[in-house]
C-alpha cells in the first residue's frame, strides 16, 4: 500500500484518487484492512462500507459480522447505496443480528428506489418466495427486468428462467437461452450451468463442458454440491467425468 493506516489523515482520504482507491479496494491484504479501519474510523462511508465486506468474507482479516454490521450501519446513515443495499443483507440472513425479512425488505426498496441492481435483484427475490413481503411474481419481473438493463448478470440469468419456465409471459426457450448466455458472460455461475445444461440439450458438448469447468470458478460451495450430483446422473460421459475432477471434488470435500 506504501503509506501505514496511522499516518494517513482525513485529507489524505479526501483528496485519494481514483487509481489510488481502486488498489485499496483490490488490495486484500492486512496492511489493506488497516488503511481501510483508519479510513472508516475517520467517518469515510466507502472505506466503512468496503471494510463491512472485508469483515464479512475474512479476507485480510477475521470474519466478524458483528463489526460488519457496525460499519454497514454507519456507511448506509451516510446514503452509501451498498451499505444500504448489505443492511438488507444483514437482515435477511441474520448476519450480526437477528434475521429480519420485514427489515430487509426496507433496506432492498431503498437501494432499488436509488437505483442500485442489487438491490432491485434481492428485493425481486424476496418478492419471489414472499419472504418479509407478499409474493408477488409479476413485480419481481420487473426489478429483475431493471436490474438486468444494468448489467446485472445475476437477474439476466433469472430472467432467463421466466422464459424457460413461462413465469409471467410466454414460455420462451431460444430466448431464455439468449439470456442464459448473456449471464454466463457476465460471469454468473448460475447462468454458467444454465447456458451449459442448454448446450447439450443442442448437442453441443464441447461448448457445454467447457462453460461447466468455468463454474467452480466462482459457485458458493452448496451450489458445487448440487451441480455436481446432477453431473454424476448425467446421460452423458463426457459430463460425469466432470464430477471426478478435482474442482468438484472439493466441493463435497
Amino acid at each position: 500500500m506504501g503509506q501505514r493506516a496511522s499516518k494517513v489523515s482525513v485529507r489524505q482520504l479526501s483528496q485519494v484518487d481514483a487509481q489510488h482507491l481502486a488498489a485499496i479496494v483490490a488490495d486484500r491484504s492486512p496492511e489493506a484492512i488497516a488503511w481501510l479501519r483508519a479510513a472508516a474510523r475517520q467517518g469515510v462511508p466507502r472505506a466503512q462500507a468496503i471494510l463491512g465486506q472485508r469483515l464479512l468474507s475474512g479476507e485480510g482479516t477475521a470474519r466478524d459480522e458483528g463489526e460488519a454490521l457496525h460499519w454497514f450501519a454507519l456507511a448506509a446513515q451516510a446514503d452509501d447505496l451498498d451499505a444500504i443495499n448489505m443492511m438488507g443483507r444483514c437482515c435477511e440472513l441474520g448476519w450480526g443480528r437477528a434475521r429480519d425479512a420485514q427489515m430487509a425488505v426496507y433496506w432492498y426498496r431503498l437501494a432499488a428506489a436509488r437505483g442500485l441492481d442489487w438491490g432491485m435483484y434481492n428485493l425481486a427475490n424476496l418478492m419471489m418466495n414472499g419472504d418479509g413481503v407478499a409474493a408477488d411474481r409479476a413485480a419481481a419481473l420487473a426489478l429483475y427486468r431493471c436490474a438486468a438493463a444494468l448489467g446485472h448478470a445475476k437477474s439476466v440469468n433469472v430472467l432467463g428462467r421466466f422464459h424457460e419456465e413461462g413465469w409471467e409471459l410466454d414460455a420462451d426457450p431460444e430466448q431464455a437461452f439468449a439470456l442464459y448466455r448473456q449471464a454466463a458472460l457476465g460471469g454468473d455461475f448460475r447462468g454458467q450451468f444454465n447456458y451449459a445444461r442448454m448446450l447439450l440439450q443442442r448437442g453441443l458438448m464441447e461448448q457445454a463442458l467447457a462453460w461447466l469447468r468455468c463454474i467452480p470458478d466462482a459457485a458458493t460451495p452448496a451450489f458445487m454440491r448440487n451441480v455436481r450430483g446432477w453431473l454424476s446422473q448425467s446421460g452423458h460421459a463426457a459430463v460425469r467425468a466432470l464430477a471426478d475432477e478435482a474442482a468438484w471434488q472439493e466441493a463435497v470435500a
